[in-house]
C-alpha cells in the first residue's frame, strides 16, 4: 500500500519529534504529504499564569495556539531534516484524541502515525492514553512509534 497522505501528531516534546522524523521518513519513501498536527486548549491568563508557575517547563501543554504553533515550527524541522518536502501544518483547539482523528478524516489521511508514551504508564491504563484511544477511533491505518524507553 501506497500513502498518499500520512498526518503525524506532535506536542513539541522530544518524544513526538521522533514520532514525528519516523512519519517524516515514511512520508518521504512513500511520497506522500506530512500533515503536522498540534491540539491545544485555551486558558483564560489567570489560569495559564497559574498553570505555568506549577508546571514550569510543561506549561506550554496548557495555554493557547501559540505554543502549538510554536511547536509545529520545530517539528518542520524534524520533518524537513527526515526527508519531508510536502509539509503542512495544522494546529487546532481541542483534546488531542479528538484533534488528531478529526484531522486526519478531514485531510484524508491513510496513516495516523503517534507516539506510545502513555500506553506503559499506570495512568494510561488506567485512564487511556493517546496511542490507544487514537487506534481504537481512527478510520485509518495507525502507527504507533516507540518513542519512549518503556519506563
Amino acid at each position: 500500500m501506497t500513502y498518499r497522505t500520512v498526518l503525524v501528531g506532535t506536542d513539541g516534546s522530544a518524544s513526538s519529534f521522533r514520532a514525528v522524523s519516523a512519519a517524516a521518513s515514511l512520508a518521504s519513501a512513500t511520497g506522500a504529504t506530512l500533515v503536522l498536527a498540534c491540539a491545544y486548549l485555551p486558558m483564560r491568563e489567570s489560569v495559564r499564569a497559574a498553570a505555568a508557575d506549577r508546571l514550569g517547563d510543561l506549561a506550554y501543554k496548557v495555554s493557547g495556539s501559540t505554543p502549538a504553533d510554536d511547536a509545529l515550527r520545530a517539528a518542520r524541522g524534524h520533518a524537513v531534516a527526515a526527508g519531508a518536502s510536502d509539509v503542512v501544518l495544522a494546529a487546532e483547539q481541542g483534546d488531542a484524541v479528538d484533534v488528531l482523528v478529526s484531522l486526519a478524516t478531514r485531510h484524508r489521511a491513510d496513516l495516523l502515525v503517534v507516539g506510545n508514551r502513555g500506553l506503559n504508564s499506570l495512568a494510561g491504563r488506567l485512564l487511556g492514553s493517546v496511542p490507544s484511544a487514537v487506534s481504537h477511533r481512527a478510520a485509518c491505518d495507525v502507527l504507533i512509534v516507540h518513542t519512549t524507553d518503556g519506563r
